[in-house]
């Protein structure tokens, strides 16, 4: 998600500064999620557990902090399968919230996410 890195990068600090760290943390362990082999279970409790405790110090606007809680019981599951709905369900609140850019870029990862797992 070299994307939401540059955007972060050009960002100035806030809340819009804040949420585009907390969208690249979650895409990452949404990511990782595709891997293969992949995670084991510990392993990923673990990962969705941090990602918890690090969204909860940052500050974002409210709808983005919502979309991010959904997100995080969702990729709770441990499916590959979640990957490209949890993305595509956070583009919106992106897009709203912290930017049009943003928001692209998450139904990119969405798309890619979604072509990953279809079976060729």
């Amino acid at each position: 998600m070299a994307e939401l890195v540059d955007q972060l990068a050009h960002a100035m600090r806030g809340p819009r500064r804040d949420g585009l760290f907390a969208l690249w943390l979650t895409v990452r362990v949404a990511q990782d999620m595709l891997l293969e082999p992949p995670l084991l279970d510990r392993a990923h409790r673990r990962r969705v557990a941090s990602l918890e405790r690090r969204l909860s110090s940052l500050t974002m606007p409210p709808p983005l902090r919502r979309a991010l809680a959904g997100a995080i019981e969702q990729l709770r599951d441990a499916r590959a399968e979640t990957v490209a709905p949890v993305l595509a369900q956070l583009a919106a609140p992106a897009r709203d919230t912290v930017g049009k850019d943003a928001g692209e870029t998450l139904a990119r990862a969405a798309r890619a996410a979604r072509a990953a797992r279809t079976p060729r």
